[in-house]
């Protein structure tokens, strides 16, 4: 009898303290949870984010950068908006302290952002052919939008329809010198459409190569 009754307060005893500890782990185990998102397909998503913002800091044609392609892939490929926007734009920002920073940047971001969105549009339909359409509209967009912002802020077009025009001519007029590309446009619709054939082929292979990166979502 006397056995059974130690027993007894030993276990009393174990379940008391096993209570105290879990209540000690809590906040520990509340910080994993909160980050279980960190997984092998985040962590490949993340890493091509990270490359694709080193790439703009080698020697490159203008406008011939990533820049379209990782935010089209981290729309596509990052399902929390949180991550679509704020890792990519955080790698990039990063990258331009690196560069130079200028007066034309907030125009950038903003096509970058849009971009992001065009990513997310063709999340559940990616093939060749949404890939391609995306990069070629991101593109346009990017063009669109910086051109116009370097015609506000430029002193050398007019403030009108026609110096408008002029500077829109300006970006799709080919370089006389063959080393800096084609345009700056044909240098940026180039470069969208290798690095995209490149993050999403390469992003492509490896999910048919371990599959359960395709299962694990984010």
């Amino acid at each position: 009898m006397m056995v059974c009754q130690k027993y007894e307060v030993f276990f009393k005893t174990i379940d008391f303290y096993s209570n105290d500890l879990l209540l000690l782990c809590q906040p520990k185990l509340n910080i994993f949870m909160k980050y279980k998102s960190i997984n092998p397909r985040f962590i490949i998503v993340f890493s091509v984010i990270l490359f694709a913002a080193f790439i703009r800091l080698l020697p490159h044609w203008p406008n011939f950068t990533p820049i379209a392609a990782m935010a089209l892939f981290a729309g596509t490929y990052f399902d929390r908006k949180q991550y679509a926007f704020a890792l990519p734009i955080a790698a990039m920002f990063i990258s331009d302290l690196v560069i130079g920073l200028h007066a034309n940047m907030p125009a950038v971001y903003m096509s970058f952002a849009i971009t992001v969105l065009i990513g997310m549009m063709i999340r559940k339909k990616v093939n060749v052919g949404s890939v391609l359409l995306a990069s070629f509209s991101s593109s346009v967009i990017f063009f669109l939008i910086t051109n116009f912002a370097s015609w506000l802020a430029s002193p050398y077009y007019p403030q009108t329809f026609a110096g408008l025009a002029e500077c829109y001519v300006a970006g799709l007029m080919f370089f006389r010198d063959t080393t800096n590309g084609i345009s700056f446009f044909m240098n940026d619709l180039i470069g969208s459409l290798f690095f995209s054939a490149a993050f999403y082929g390469s992003f492509y292979l490896v999910q048919m190569r371990f599959p359960v990166l395709d299962r694990a979502r984010f």
